[in-house]
């Protein structure tokens, strides 16, 4: 297709698998915390491509990163390494628990890549036997066969083949069932700080350090999944640092690139030797343009300038959610860390969050799922406080049409 060609939704049934059904709507241009499709209409993005998006559309800065770095070199493969990739590992490590860390393309590869170092790990370190992995009910955590099987929804993994043995789940923030579950052939516990696609539900300090003591106590590996809560998503670099819990192995994805495809694996020390050379592999993983994107958004992000502002902005934010909720009665719960909301339909409104985006787009905002009961939100990290008020606006109306 030469990009003359008109091409409209009609297009995507005709020429896609399809395993996805998008709206109607074909957005052409971004610009901040607002989008606008083919017919020129504007859209304010609460969603941020599922929490992607961290610095809205085409921020000058990340836009000049990737330019700059565009016309230098794009791909040297892992037969060499590359100055963004060092640079980048260097800043992440300077920032976080990490020793070390592994470069990959998405979440999914960078949770395959944690689940595997894992297994290798216990495996070089105790033996075969020592290999369950044990993930929270209603996880996600990718959609590899590996990763849907370690995420806690079966609907993901059914009509695919036998699932990978040796997974076990537990109820999320309760420590009872993973003490009951957990034992010396547990090789790594998986948690989420704040359970996404689950229906944004935080978990409480109390709990991420229960399960600290249990790993330690097992001598089991703690994998964070950061995909979605990291990156300054919660008003910390990363979730973790908001309970003083640190794992073992964290994965990063989502909105370390801000919108362009990076993830990485963060691992100590002790873990990382088990991934030995030929062990593990990624293409794509550490490409010099995915990492000059990458480190810039970093240099963005992990400031106190936009690391406070998140929590004012989810102030504002919720503030205005709580209101909606007093005056129309459709929401029951708002909840979340940072700038993951989650609004939580009410009994008389339960399973349809689903036409509640679709009322939303038709007011010119988009908003997010999680589940069928509940109303996501993932906007910008530096969302203005003008954006804010005007998407509760289109929000208000749209709640509106669905009490009728």
């Amino acid at each position: 297709m030469s990009q003359s060609m008109q091409v409209n939704r009609a297009d995507f049934d005709r020429l896609m698998v399809p395993n996805y059904a998008p709206v109607d709507m074909i957005p052409v241009r971004g610009d901040g915390s607002r989008l606008w499709d083919q017919q020129g209409r504007d859209y304010i993005d609460l969603a941020g491509g599922i929490a992607v998006n961290a610095l809205g559309h085409a921020h000058p800065q990340v836009v000049e990163a990737l330019t700059e770095q565009a016309q230098k070199l794009w791909h040297v493969s892992n037969i060499m390494t590359n100055e963004p990739a060092l640079r980048l590992a260097s800043k992440l490590v300077a920032a976080t628990f990490a020793d070390k860390v592994l470069f990959v393309n998405s979440g999914a590869e960078a949770n395959e890549a944690a689940f595997k170092l894992a297994r290798r790990w216990a495996h070089d370190q105790v033996g075969p036997d020592k290999h369950e992995i044990i993930a929270c009910s209603n996880s996600f955590h990718g959609r590899t066969l590996f990763t849907v099987s370690v995420g806690g929804q079966p609907k993901y993994s059914q009509g695919f083949g036998p699932a990978i043995t040796g997974i076990s789940h537990v109820p999320y923030n309760d420590i009872a069932a993973l003490e009951a579950q957990i034992s010396a052939r547990t090789c790594a516990v998986v948690v989420e700080p704040v359970q996404g696609e689950g229906g944004v539900i935080p978990a409480s300090a109390e709990y991420l350090k229960a399960v600290r003591a249990l790993c330690d106590k097992h001598d089991a590996l703690l994998i964070f999944d950061e995909v979605q809560s990291g990156m300054g998503r919660t008003g910390k670099l990363y979730a973790y640092m908001h309970s003083g819990v640190a794992p073992d192995i964290l994965t990063s994805a989502k909105g370390i690139g801000g919108g362009f495809p990076i993830a990485a694996m963060l691992t100590t020390g002790r873990v990382a030797p088990a991934l030995s050379v030929g062990s593990h592999g990624s293409t794509y993983g550490g490409n010099p343009l995915g990492c000059a994107v990458a480190e810039r958004v970093l240099d963005i992000i992990n400031t106190p300038q936009v690391l406070d502002g998140v929590g004012e902005r989810q102030a504002q934010l919720t503030a205005g959610l709580r209101q909606l909720a007093d005056e129309l009665g459709v929401f029951s719960d708002i909840r979340g860390q940072g700038l993951l909301i989650g609004a939580v339909l009410a009994e008389r409104w339960r399973g349809q969050a689903g036409q509640v985006m679709k009322l939303a787009q038709e007011e010119g905002l988009l908003v997010l799922q999680a589940g069928a009961d509940v109303v996501r939100l993932a906007p910008s990290l530096i969302i203005p406080e003008a954006d804010i008020r005007e998407g509760l606006g289109r929000l208000r109306s749209a709640l509106l049409r669905l009490v009728g």
